[in-house]
C-alpha cells in the first residue's frame, strides 16, 4: 500500500485497535481511554506485528491509551525536556552548541503514549509555514551551526518534494556540514522508504545520519529490515535511540534481542533514554538503579558496540546526561529519583 494511504487508514480508536489484535476490554487489567486529548494513531502495518490475543504485548503497550494517563504525577511536566526555553523562533530549537533542530511538522505516523512532545504546541511552532524562509535565514546568520536536525512530529510525514525544498535551502548555507534526521517512520511504516525518498536521500551533499526509534525487537520485521538496509545503501549512517519502558523492554533479554536485531538491519544501538518525565507517562518509568543494572548486564553479554549509552535529557544542560554513571541532574540524585518514582510504579505492579 502507498504510504500516504496507509497513514490515512491508520487506526484511531482503542476499540478498533483491540478488535484488530483479538482482545476485549475486559481482558485488559485496566481501563482504556477513548476520549484522550492525545488521540491514537497506529498504522496497520505496525499493528500486524502485535501478538494476537496478548494484552501485554510490548508493541500494544506503547500505543494503547489508558485512563491512568489522566493522572497528574509529581515531577512530571508538559515540557519535560525544555523545548520551550530552547525555542529561538517558531519551530527552531537550539539546545546544544553547534546544532539546530527544526520542528518540521507536528504530524507523526504513530502516537506513542510516552512521547515527550505529546503536549507540544505544534500550532504555534510552524517552521515551514513560510516555506522555511525565516528558519533558513536564522541558520544562515549563525556560523556556529554546523549540524541541522530534522525532527517533529516526524519529518518523514512530509512528502519527499517538501523535504527536498527544505534541504535545497540548507544546501546554500556553507557552514552546515551535517544533516541528521530523527524518524520513527522506517520502523512503524517501512512503505515510506520508497524510490523517490531514497533518491532524495542519496543526493544530499552532506554526510547524513538518520536516528530511528525502535524499543523492542518485535518491531523489526523483514519489511523494516529491508527498508533500513536500503537507507544504509544510500550512504546514510543509521543509529537507534530507544526509550527504557516499564513492561516493554525492561529486561536484559529484550534489550539484547533489540540490539541484535538492529545490527542485523544495519543500525547501531546508540542511546537508551531514561523516560522523559512527561505528564501522562509515569507508569512507564524505570528507576535509575534498575536501568544501570540492565546496561551493566548487557555489557557482560554483548560486544561494546551493541550496548547503547544510558542517558537522560536534562533541561538546560549543555549535553545529554549519562544516567549510567549516576550523574546528578537538577539537584536530584539517582537514589532520590528512584524514590520519587516508587509511588507511581507501585500502582503499576501488574497490567498495562
Amino acid at each position: 500500500m502507498d504510504w500516504k494511504k496507509a497513514l490515512a487508514t491508520a487506526i484511531r480508536q482503542p476499540g478498533e485497535l483491540l478488535r484488530a489484535v483479538g482482545l476485549h476490554p475486559r481482558q485488559l487489567p485496566e481501563a482504556i481511554d477513548d476520549a484522550t486529548d492525545f488521540p491514537l494513531r497506529i498504522p496497520r502495518a505496525y499493528v500486524e506485528r502485535m501478538r494476537h490475543g496478548d494484552p501485554n504485548d510490548p508493541l500494544l503497550r506503547q500505543v494503547l491509551a489508558l485512563r491512568r494517563e489522566r493522572e497528574t504525577a509529581a515531577g512530571y511536566a508538559l515540557d519535560p525536556v525544555g523545548d520551550g526555553p530552547a525555542t529561538r523562533q517558531p519551530g527552531l530549537l537550539q539546545k546544544y552548541h553547534g546544532r539546530a533542530l527544526i520542528i518540521t511538522t507536528g504530524a507523526c505516523p504513530v502516537h506513542c503514549r510516552y512521547c515527550f512532545r505529546r503536549h507540544f504546541p505544534y500550532d504555534e511552532a510552524r517552521a515551514g509555514a513560510d516555506d522555511w524562509r525565516d528558519t533558513l535565514a536564522h541558520i544562515a546568520a549563525d556560523a556556529s551551526i554546523s549540524e541541522v536536525i530534522l525532527s517533529g512530529g516526524d519529518p518523514l510525514s512530509l512528502d519527499t518534494p517538501r523535504l527536498r525544498r527544505l534541504t535545497e535551502g540548507l544546501r546554500a548555507i556553507p557552514h552546515v556540514r551535517r544533516l541528521r534526521i530523527h524518524s520513527r517512520m522506517p520502523v512503524v511504516l517501512p512503505a515510506r522508504i520508497d524510490d523517490e525518498f531514497l533518491a532524495w536521500l542519496g543526493g544530499l551533499p552532506w554526510r547524513t545520519v538518520m536516528v530511528i526509534h525502535a524499543n523492542h525487537g518485535n518491531e523489526i520485521d523483514a519489511g523494516v529490515t529491508r527498508g533500513l538496509r536500503r537507507i544504509q545503501a544510500a550512504g546514510v549512517t543509521l543509529l537507534n535511540q530507544a526509550v527504557l519502558l516499564r513492561g516493554v523492554n525492561d529486561s536484559v533479554a529484550t534489550l539484547a534481542d533489540l540490539s541484535e536485531g538492529l545490527f542485523t538491519a544495519g543500525v547501531l544501538p546508540y542511546y537508551l533514554h531514561q523516560l522523559d518525565r512527561v505528564q501522562g507517562a509515569a507508569h512507564f518509568a524505570v528507576g535509575d538503579a534498575r536501568a544501570r543494572e540492565l546496561t551493566d548486564q548487557l555489557r557482560r553479554q554483548l560486544p561494546g558496540y551493541l550496548v547503547p549509552r544510558l542517558v537522560r535529557e536534562q533541561p538546560g544542560a549543555p549535553y545529554k546526561q549519562l544516567a549510567e554513571s549516576g550523574e546528578q541532574t537538577a539537584g536530584m540524585t539517582s537514589r532520590s529519583a528512584d524514590k520519587s518514582l516508587k509511588a507511581q510504579q507501585k500502582s503499576a505492579e501488574t497490567g498495562l
